[in-house]
């Protein structure tokens, strides 16, 4: 009995496709003009599978700039507001980089030419753009996070979020034993009462450099804190913020969340 003949090898033709397809897909999240297919949209977001997503769509889950679509196949464009069961999705992958920020470094940017920015510091970190979650003074240093997620931003950037934080503040003279228990106690300023986790010398250090931990969203409450009771913040530090410390970041320096560091952060 004769062995069949082997058939000459030929590339895997399913191979290139699957290939052109992941390249297309790379370029239509680059161009915000390209066309993406709704439930490709959805499912590169991470909300469900596409085949899911063509069951959502049908249902009338979504909505493409306020108008809900149930048509299969509908294309839309990045600069389209795609919502999901009322909720803004993106499908670009979701980043989350956190800086160690050094001192004279703008966050939000200046009118004044050859001024430096955070951005300019994390410009490697990604492709995608991502957008600081609060404020630093350009005197301040330490922590500050950005994100492309929209969801965790305005979570965390919310004034009814306590988001626990604490500061190194070096003041221009020593701090009064007398002080530090009026901090404990609350110091009320012009916009409310200021209360403090925990306040206290930092060991080791002269009685002018102070640890400080507290959750408020006031602008500028550290520095305002201190000025009321008669001490000028020489030097400003933010150690931790939320769950998230210094720890094998030097200034200047950038790292992207882990895992569990992003589900922590989730749970605020």
């Amino acid at each position: 009995m004769k062995k069949p003949e082997k058939r000459k090898s030929t590339p895997n033709k399913k191979s290139k496709p699957s290939q052109s397809k992941k390249i297309a897909v790379d370029k239509q999240v680059q161009d915000p003009d390209a066309g993406m297919r709704l439930n490709k949209y959805i499912a590169n977001s991470g909300i469900c599978s596409r085949r899911d997503a063509d069951i959502y769509i049908q249902s009338g889950n979504v909505k493409v700039n306020g108008k809900v679509v149930t048509e299969m196949g509908y294309k839309v464009k990045l600069s389209d507001e795609v919502k999901f069961d009322g909720r803004v999705i993106n499908p670009e992958k979701k980043e989350y980089v956190l800086l160690n920020k050094p001192k004279g470094f703008y966050v939000t940017g200046s009118l004044e030419k050859n001024n430096r920015t955070v951005m300019d510091l994390i410009a490697g970190a990604s492709k995608s753009k991502l957008n600081p979650i609060g404020k630093l003074d350009t005197s301040v240093t330490g922590l500050l996070l950005f994100t492309n997620d929209g969801t965790m931003a305005k979570n965390l950037g919310s004034s009814k979020k306590l988001i626990r934080q604490i500061y190194h503040v070096e003041l221009n003279k020593n701090l009064s034993q007398a002080d530090l228990e009026l901090i404990k106690e609350g110091v009320t300023l012009e916009d409310g009462k200021v209360i403090v986790d925990a306040v206290d010398y930092v060991e080791n250090k002269p009685k002018k450099e102070v640890g400080i931990e507290l959750k408020s969203t006031k602008p500028h409450v550290v520095q305002r804190l201190f000025k009321k009771l008669g001490y000028e913040v020489v030097k400003l530090d933010r150690v931790v913020f939320g769950g998230l410390t210094k720890k094998d970041l030097p200034r200047g320096n950038y790292r992207h969340l882990n895992k569990q560091e992003i589900i922590n952060l989730g749970m605020i």
